[in-house]
């Protein structure tokens, strides 16, 4: 008889805060033999792992050499077919410009088994903990989620520009900090208004997380002059405006504060 093959979990780790993974994620990563894992999954989330698990960095880190896509997709097979139980743990939800769909059809093509858990995504999670739903009563009824980074070696801009700018109350782009003026451009091209409220979440749901509020004709001079730079989402709508007020993370009380406001 051969050996047993194993199982690939695609799990996502969620958009920073590493309370927000699911227990179905957590309880995996309690279970993992190895877990390959990405450069904005949160470093807390490995302590779950046994100890002697096999880690694996395969983080791809902007403008710099990285692991090739193809190499991922051949470590997850390999350790696959030696029966081992593999957690790929990616940042957000690995369906969200996770690639889950190429790794996933990879393992499908060697006979591997595997599960996708779903993981909170940071264009979702981002704005909330901003103070921003991404749909709200008076201001939204639509929202999309849009990545404006481009394919190596393609210059070819496949975005219905006109559709998001006419079409969906809020937009909320990842990776978009360097397509900035290539963003507000087509924008405002295809018919919204230069007015319209926008917000950059830098680091969302994270400590450090910071956020900036301007206008769609500001937004590249902000993002320039404060030298906001990646991982941050980009946020376009008038939904934005109820950030003033329902900013709770950055108004939390602190623990002192807390356990005062609890004695009374």
């Amino acid at each position: 008889m051969g050996q047993k093959k194993g199982v690939i979990y695609f799990v996502g780790a969620g958009p920073g805060d590493p309370k927000l993974i699911t227990v179905r994620g957590a309880e995996l990563l309690q279970q993992a033999d190895v877990i390959i894992y990405d450069r904005l999954v949160n470093p807390q989330l490995l302590s779950y792992a046994k100890k002697d698990v096999d880690l694996v960095y395969c983080g791809k880190t902007p403008d710099e050499p990285s692991i090739s896509q193809e190499a991922i997709n051949n470590l997850l097979v390999f350790h696959g077919l030696k029966g081992q139980t593999v957690v790929r743990l990616k940042g957000g939800d690995p369906a969200i410009f996770g690639r889950v769909g190429e790794e996933a059809a990879f393992c499908q093509r060697h006979h591997l088994k595997f599960e996708i858990v779903p993981g909170i995504t940071s264009g979702i999670a981002a704005p909330i903990y901003a103070g921003i739903p991404l749909t709200h009563r008076d201001f939204s009824s639509s929202f999309a989620v849009i990545t404006a980074h481009r394919r190596k070696n393609s210059e070819t801009d496949d975005i219905n520009w006109s559709s998001l700018a006419k079409g969906i109350d809020t937009l909320v782009f990842y990776m978009g900090i360097k397509q900035i003026d290539h963003i507000q451009q087509k924008l405002i091209l295809h018919g919204r208004s230069p007015d319209t409220p926008v917000a950059i979440i830098r680091w969302g749901t994270c400590d450090n997380q910071e956020t900036v509020t301007t206008t769609l004709t500001a937004m590249p001079d902000i993002v320039k002059s404060r030298r906001i730079q990646a991982p941050a989402i980009i946020v376009v709508g008038n939904v934005v405006k109820v950030r003033e007020q329902l900013s709770w993370f950055e108004n939390k009380l602190t623990s002192s504060e807390l356990t005062e406001v609890m004695s009374y």
